[in-house]
């Protein structure tokens, strides 16, 4: 993609993959049908085979000048669609998949999901799922992920709101007291090889975030969506501010660019890239750091993708 700072191979960090399962999911929840979910979200519905909707993503990716994404399966019991979907388009797509650490099949399933080659991260939704990382059970999750080279463990912490459930009258009861990222730091510390994203800067635990990254250097930010939750700093904290304090403290090399990108017609959420590219830009960030941020971590902390 051409920037400011020239031709630069962009890889999102965080893409959500809703699949025909994840819409399934819905109308059984709501009592709607499919077709009703569609209309009232003015979304487009997605293809039945979740490789169909990986060509769409593929295209769209081409269209926008994006080398790379990693997906995310955006509900428990959906990494399979994305296991095929990256299986199906190895050389475009990183596999990640949502993970309910307080059910009783957890740990199976992040054993069956690691043993293949084709899912690598791990996303944890403490608040959602009402569960502490402090906790026996996900210790045992993290052992498992431990033991698989190039494994990477995303926990969603701070503000959690999910507009597709809202937008149909879903019940949203998660518990923000388990959405502290500092219940990361003993963890990121006992496992010092396995790597840990947590997006949208903390969504609100700014400080505790950075606080969390200079200690334990296993940690990484991912910088997506609106950070809409800026509007809860006090001292008025803006993007272009969020962005220099985590590179003072976070440094380059641990920035993932994402744009929370997830569902058509939109597509690939281009403003996303255009805001942040924009804020580095007047920052003055050299080329090699924008190339970082863009892409080469995402590559470095997964892996390349396979060249066919």
């Amino acid at each position: 993609m051409h920037t400011a700072w020239g031709e630069i191979e962009v890889s999102d960090a965080h893409v959500h993959f809703f699949t025909s399962a994840f819409f399934r999911s819905l109308a059984v929840q709501s009592g709607q049908t499919v077709e009703r979910i569609g209309e009232t979200l003015g979304w487009q519905l997605p293809p039945s085979e979740p490789e169909q909707l990986a060509e769409i993503w593929a295209r769209e990716l081409d269209r926008c000048g994006v080398a790379q994404a990693s997906l995310i399966a955006s509900f428990p019991g959906d990494e399979d669609s994305v296991g095929r979907a990256v299986a199906h388009l190895p050389a475009r797509f990183h596999g990640y998949f949502m993970l309910n650490a307080a059910a009783p099949d957890a740990a199976d399933r992040v054993r069956r999901a690691l043993a293949g080659p084709h899912l690598r991260g791990i996303c944890l939704f403490p608040a959602m799922h009402r569960f502490s990382m402090r906790e026996p059970r996900v210790r045992a999750i993290l052992e498992i992920s431990a033991t698989q080279p190039g494994a990477v463990v995303f926990v969603h912490c701070g503000v959690l709101t999910v507009g597709v459930r809202a937008k149909l009258g879903l019940p949203s009861p998660f518990d923000m007291s388990f959405s502290n990222p500092l219940d990361l730091h003993a963890v990121a510390l006992e496992f010092p090889k396995l790597n840990f994203v947590v997006p949208h800067f903390g969504a609100g635990y700014f400080r505790e975030t950075l606080m969390l990254c200079d200690l334990c250097p296993n940690v990484y930010l991912d910088t997506s969506s609106s950070n809409s939750w800026l509007r809860y700093q006090p001292e008025g904290l803006d993007l272009a501010g969020a962005f220099r304090r985590a590179l003072d403290v976070v440094g380059p090399r641990r920035l993932l660019f994402g744009t929370d990108s997830s569902f058509f017609p939109r597509g690939w959420h281009a403003a996303i890239f255009q805001t942040q590219a924009a804020v580095l830009e007047k920052l003055g960030i050299s080329g090699a750091d924008a190339r970082l941020i863009f892409g080469e971590n995402l590559r470095r902390l997964l892996g390349p993708v396979t060249r066919l």
